[in-house]
């Protein structure tokens, strides 16, 4: 092992270690009746950089949905599919700092979503993709060949419990996507769009298939180890964008302070970001804040990102280990 390999494994396992105590803070979200299954006590991590090499440390191989990181996916579908000027007739591109789950602007503020990164946002992006792809069935399917390429990963599958819990008790996105059809906003029936929208938050994966998918973003689309352009990079640049402004729910401001980085969080418990031109990073704690980000995955991403030196403001300077005071308790 490379002097700055032992560095960065050293500097993930001292940050996973760090944060194990801290997931008592949080817990596993319950309003999706199956997620309630998941172990509070699970804490897991990867790092993949641009040289090939990749670290691991704690419940990293732990398999758990990734729930609104799908919302990246979709939406470079999305473009792919329909194009910038289409989506972005449809939602917008701006923060909310409202709850990921909330309905108050569609009908105080406009009836199109303010940004992708919100539920309401992503049912939306999800009904461009069922009318682009014919169908949500064939939506999904397109979904998933992307999500195992940017992965890395062509196991990437789909968690058939989580999905069927989601659909038992999703009444409030339903609520938003009839809301959204009444309006005129939605390409296809809100049913269909609610069902893509579920299927893909409970697609399936471990933080070292994040992390391969973060590296592919941090590479402007293109996968480091088979050269192979992914997605264009206009397109990377639309989702790194709004990952940094609206990729931790209500906590994104408080992300962009501490950590730095674009990042994207999921109730399932999962985070994962990138350095640019560097390293994907992704973190896996069920355990969650109040604002339905990982507790533990939070603490990591913030350690990682002062003793390695990749805050977008940093300047490359290593840290001490700090005095975290980023969890905002569940």
């Amino acid at each position: 092992m490379t002097e700055s390999a032992a560095t960065i494994q050293k500097a993930l396992d001292e940050s996973l270690e760090y944060a194990r105590p801290y997931i008592e803070k949080g817990k596993v979200a319950t309003y999706i009746p199956e997620l309630a299954n998941g172990n509070s006590r699970h804490i897991g991590a990867s790092v993949l950089t641009m040289q090939g090499e990749c670290f691991n440390s704690g419940d990293w191989q732990q398999q758990f949905t990734i729930q609104s990181i799908a919302k990246t996916i979709s939406l470079i579908l999305a473009l792919k599919l329909a194009g910038e000027k289409e989506i972005f007739s449809k939602v917008g591109v701006e923060p909310t700092g409202d709850a990921f789950n909330s309905i108050v602007r569609l009908e105080t503020k406009t009836h199109f979503p303010l940004n992708p990164m919100i539920n309401a946002g992503a049912i939306v992006v999800a009904s461009c993709c069922a009318e682009h792809s014919g169908s949500s069935s064939a939506a999904f399917e397109e979904f998933l060949t992307l999500a195992r390429k940017l992965c890395g990963n062509k196991s990437i599958t789909m968690d058939e419990k989580v999905f069927m819990s989601e659909k038992t008790v999703g009444m409030r996105n339903r609520s938003m996507a009839y809301f959204l059809q009444g309006e005129g906003v939605l390409s296809c029936e809100a049913e269909e769009a609610v069902d893509l929208y579920f299927r893909m938050c409970s697609t399936l994966a471990n933080t070292r298939d994040l992390a391969h998918y973060a590296l592919v973003l941090a590479g402007n689309g293109k996968c480091p180890f088979s050269g192979e352009v992914l997605v264009e990079e206009w397109m990377v640049r639309i989702v790194k964008t709004l990952m940094i402004t609206c990729g931790m729910y209500d906590g994104s401001g408080e992300f962009a302070i501490k950590v730095g980085i674009p990042g994207k969080s999921g109730v399932g418990g999962g985070i994962m970001a990138m350095a640019e031109n560097n390293m994907g990073i992704a973190t896996f704690g069920p355990s969650l804040n109040s604002k339905g980000n990982s507790v533990g995955g939070l603490i990591i991403m913030e350690q990682l990102s002062q003793k390695l030196g990749l805050h977008l403001f940093s300047g490359n300077v290593y840290y001490q280990t700090p005095k975290i005071d980023l969890i905002s308790p569940a």
